[in-house]
């Protein structure tokens, strides 16, 4: 659960940066949870998100939200089915079903990816760089209903260096995604910085606000599907992500105006217009990367799970026909040839 809490700054706290006072008046238990909270959107002076950086004055007013979790038991391991494209003694490639959260936060205290590595690979062979147990193996993330490929390291070195290639934009990362209307051109680039929504907190919006982070999406039309009775027709298209923020694609295709089919928050449209679809069209189908251990160069390729490619079905016969780009990726990627 998430409350919002009220601190008003004295004289003596006057000049402070927002992080360091968060800190010193343990706003936050620690300096770097408090970066987090700012960077997430959580923190407000006088009615406004700032940036860490920002200094406070006397009489101001800082709102900011902490999350108090239940009490819950020692996390464990769950006998939950792992999908799994490879793996040695230093990390592993797993394609992540439908419906299964990557660790357990509030909402969601077990029946994770994390329950699942415990159980297969044992807490003691797993990375642990950020410094949370509820938190082993993972290097990443996806939504819960973002299906496909991901990673998974079992040691500290590895998941680091797997976390700054991340970073560093040196991971190849493409999913696929069939977006609401027509898009005219074949490719293109979304830079726009991500932040928290103001009024909805579950939800994230493209943002001017201090606390934006930036946010690079590029995308390449693959095939474009004619306009039907209920909609204004479909693009099927490859993302390639340059950053890694909350719902990254999901916010800026909606932010282009051309929102993932299927989006229960971001999402528009009448519901026939969703193909039957209960989760967004978005699937994580491509990951390439250098083993951070062994040098070795590494590319796994993961189809259309059932639900999507029924709904890709669906509107085949109102196809325009494939992009010089979708005869190569389609091919390779689609269940269908």
């Amino acid at each position: 659960m998430t409350r919002s809490l009220v601190h008003i700054v004295g004289a003596a706290d006057a000049g402070m940066r927002i992080d360091a006072l968060a800190a010193a008046r343990e706003l936050y238990p620690s300096r770097s949870a408090a970066v987090k909270a700012i960077e997430e959107g959580r923190v407000f002076v006088n009615g406004e998100t700032v940036a860490k950086k920002a200094t406070v004055a006397a009489g101001d007013t800082v709102v900011y939200e902490v999350v108090e979790e239940a009490v819950r038991t020692h996390l464990v391991g769950q006998p939950i089915e792992l999908d799994i494209r490879y793996e040695d003694d230093y990390l592993m490639v797993l394609s992540k079903q439908v419906g299964l959260v990557c660790h357990p936060s509030p909402d969601h205290f077990d029946g994770t990816l994390v329950n699942a590595l415990i159980y297969h690979c044992g807490a003691e062979n797993l990375c642990n760089v950020q410094g949370d147990r509820d938190r082993l193996g993972i290097v990443h993330r996806l939504d819960r209903d973002t299906s496909g490929l991901m990673l998974a390291a079992k040691t500290d070195e590895v998941g680091q260096a797997l976390m700054d290639d991340i970073r560093d934009r040196v991971v190849d990362r493409h999913y696929l995604t069939l977006v609401q209307g027509v898009i005219p051109h074949d490719t293109g680039m979304i830079d726009a910085p991500i932040a928290r929504a103001d009024r909805e907190r579950t939800r994230m919006a493209v943002s001017d606000a201090a606390s934006a982070r930036d946010s690079i999406t590029t995308f390449t039309v693959l095939e474009r599907f004619d306009a039907g009775p209920k909609d204004d027709g479909y693009t099927l298209v490859d993302c390639k992500l340059f950053t890694g923020r909350t719902h990254q694609i999901r916010v800026h295709m909606n932010y282009i105006k051309h929102a993932c089919v299927g989006d229960p928050a971001y999402g528009s449209g009448s519901p026939a217009a969703q193909l039957g679809l209960s989760r967004q069209f978005l699937h994580s189908y491509r990951l390439a990367f250098t083993h951070p251990a062994t040098g070795e160069a590494l590319r796994f390729v993961d189809g259309l799970p059932d639900d999507l490619q029924a709904a890709l079905d669906s509107i085949a016969d109102r196809s325009r026909g494939r992009t010089e780009a979708g005869q190569t990726v389609l091919a390779e990627a689609l269940n269908r040839a």
